[in-house]
């Protein structure tokens, strides 16, 4: 699940979170811009976005943050 998670779900909630941010300051949707508004690519992409968000959020709070900590720095270290 590490890799998974830090690989896949944090760089997609990333995104998610840097295309709100784009929303809220500027009213600017990069995905509706690229994909057009509520077509089926956007909506499919705004789905993969919040379930990735939703993953991480679970995984994060129910995960032993030491263990993924030790896991982790053994793997980059």
């Amino acid at each position: 699940m590490g890799a998974l998670l830090h690989y896949v779900l944090k760089p997609l909630s990333l995104i998610g979170a840097l295309n709100w941010g784009l929303v809220g300051f500027f009213k600017f949707d990069l995905v509706a811009w690229i994909f057009g508004p509520m077509t089926i690519w956007s909506r499919l992409i705004y789905a993969v976005i919040g379930v990735s968000a939703l993953i991480w959020a679970f995984v994060w709070m129910f995960s032993d943050d030491s263990a993924d900590n030790n896991e982790y720095s053994r793997r980059h270290n």
